[in-house]
């Protein structure tokens, strides 16, 4: 034990190579929604705020200032900072890479967005419009870095980088909760124009989420039937978790067949035209175009 009553470490490494490789696959996560939060925010993004991070890497493609209120204005810009620290810790523990190219374009959440009705939405879904579509389109990202931790943990062995994850993984899931909390309060408002509720928003974007990942559910809209709410006891849904409450892990794999929006870990596209950056994502990639 140490001196205030925790065990000491069993663990003499600090980080180990494979824990280098699964922390850096997040970055490319993490400087999506920075970007995403940043311009969303604030009108600008990682080459002003720490352009220091960003290592050469492209500028995003379409992120741009969206229609904010004043509240939800100060939480992304929170967030987008959140965001900032979370790629410094990475980069300053384990190395990272240049800043991968991300679409943030209006067409691409538009696209995303028809995909999850199943037919185009007219006119087409503006993440930028307000303050209520840039808060559905905030739904359709972070979930995907809960996953990864989660999934990533078991794989993790050195307590350097165990705690790394567990920091990173707390932020993460406090993000996801307060924007499904704001979803969730507004569950049966019609997004206008349209005649779709905020529930059935995501709803859908779950479904397709679970879709392009194929690994069966491992994302919940904020309502649900009773044989996937808490104990099977309630269609409220206000965090998404499996039958015990405890939060879906995702692998790499599934993680990426639903960023690039084509339902295959080899074949780039949605919010990464290029692919992700990094060991893990490169030799995806590598497969695709020696095939």
């Amino acid at each position: 034990m140490d001196s205030v009553g925790f065990p000491l470490s069993v663990e003499p490494i600090a980080i180990y190579v494979d824990d280098v490789h699964l922390l850096q696959f997040s970055l490319n996560l993490e400087h999506l929604l920075a970007e995403f939060y940043l311009y969303g925010a604030l009108g600008c993004g990682l080459d002003k705020v720490a352009p220091e991070l960003v290592m050469g890497g492209p500028p995003p493609i379409g992120a741009q200032k969206a229609n904010l209120d004043k509240l939800v204005s100060r939480i992304i810009e929170e967030f987008g900072y959140q965001q900032v620290g979370h790629i410094r810790a990475i980069k300053t523990t384990v190395g990272g890479f240049p800043r991968p190219l991300v679409d943030l374009s209006a067409s691409i959440f538009a696209k995303i967005m028809n995909n999850a009705f199943g037919y185009p939405l007219d006119p087409p879904f503006d993440p930028y419009a307000n303050t209520l579509n840039f808060m559905l389109a905030a739904y359709v990202i972070p979930y995907y870095g809960i996953n990864t931790y989660v999934g990533a943990n078991p794989f993790i062995k050195g307590w350097k980088t165990k705690r790394l994850l567990a920091d990173l993984l707390g932020v993460a899931a406090g993000q996801d909760a307060v924007i499904r909390k704001y979803l969730y309060e507004r569950a049966d408002y019609k997004v206008y124009p349209y005649d779709h509720t905020v529930a059935k928003y995501t709803e859908r974007v779950s479904a397709l989420s679970n879709a392009l990942g194929m690994c069966g559910i491992k994302d919940e809209g904020i309502r649900v039937p009773p044989y996937l709410g808490a104990e099977n006891r309630t269609t409220s849904n206000l965090l998404s978790a499996d039958y015990n409450s405890l939060s879906y892990a995702g692998t790499p794999r599934e993680v990426l067949r639903i960023v690039y929006a084509t339902g295959s870990e080899h074949v780039p596209g949605g919010f990464f035209p290029k692919g992700e950056n990094g060991k893990i994502a490169r030799e995806l990639l590598l497969y695709h175009y020696k095939s």
